[in-house]
């Protein structure tokens, strides 16, 4: 049996490699989807949101805000979990095959890099705030935003345990 840290491995790639392999799935004729995040505190509406996402295509690709992207966007105390961690849990996932870390605020870097045929984001992004849209729609893909499940969020988490806390 693979260890958590293994599968985690096996299942990260650097930017550039994970581009190669975009190309070469292409080649194949595989649709290659995208999501992104910071996937702080992972709960069932990630989890949902990502099997949505792979239902889309045939690899499902996830960029993974770093730690000082994270802090950058959430701000200090954030992320509560490091990044190694957040790669661990989301690699044991069967919808995720591979994790590229980014440190920028936005993936669109990553996007251009990759050029998936499919973007997907939560519900609650307006299609035109999602970053890379343009991107993806020129090459020919197409972007998609899948219902959030409600009552799951990373911030609603926090509130809760801070309460429990006292």
């Amino acid at each position: 049996m693979t260890s958590v840290r293994s599968r985690a491995r096996a299942k990260l790639l650097p930017a550039r490699r994970a581009a190669a392999l975009a190309r070469r799935l292409k080649r194949r004729g595989r649709q290659l989807v995208f999501t992104n995040g910071c996937f702080d505190l992972l709960h069932a509406g990630h989890v949902d949101l990502l099997e949505r996402a792979r239902a889309l295509g045939d690899f499902l690709v996830v960029g993974l805000n770093s730690d000082r992207s994270v802090r950058r966007l959430k701000g200090p105390g954030r992320p509560i979990v490091p990044w190694r961690e957040r790669a661990e849990v989301l690699a044991a996932l069967r919808a995720v095959d591979c994790i590229v870390p980014f440190g920028e605020t936005t993936p669109a870097r990553l996007i251009a890099l990759l050029r998936p045929d499919v973007l997907v984001k939560g519900a609650d992004y307006r299609r035109s705030e999602i970053v890379g849209r343009e991107t993806v729609e020129a090459g020919g893909g197409r972007v998609v935003t899948v219902p959030l499940s409600r009552g799951h969020s990373t911030s609603g988490l926090i509130r809760k345990a801070l309460r429990a806390r006292g």
